[in-house]
């Protein structure tokens, strides 16, 4: 089924993309080029599922600082995860936290 997607969606869904695959390269991976990053990509019934998981210990998001407070306004990173649960539909992540799950859902072009 064809699905519609908006310029502005695409700009979204490029930009999660790589925030999560730079995140777990540089965080998660720790800019070892011999951990592998996997990267899953779906869609099903009009949602696009995006899975990117590294070989890291993981993380909890929980505990990441709000970039959006005067003490972190002006940091040079911190904003990945943010603009992540920001742009995308749904945002999950594995117990560890070293795999995260983006879900945008599309329009049908008769929406």
């Amino acid at each position: 089924m064809p699905y519609k997607l908006e310029e502005e969606a695409l700009f979204d869904i490029k930009l999660c993309v790589e925030e999560a695959v730079r995140n777990a390269i540089v965080h998660g991976n720790r800019s070892n080029r011999k951990l592998p990053v996997k990267v899953d990509c779906r869609v099903d019934d009009g949602i696009l599922n995006i899975e990117v998981e590294d070989r890291g210990a993981g993380f909890d998001h929980k505990l990441l600082p709000d970039p959006t407070k005067d003490g972190n306004i002006l940091r040079n990173s911190g904003r990945g995860v943010y603009l992540i649960l920001k742009l995308m539909d749904k945002v999950e992540f594995n117990e560890s936290g070293n795999r995260i799950r983006m879900i945008k859902r599309f329009r049908t072009l008769d929406a």
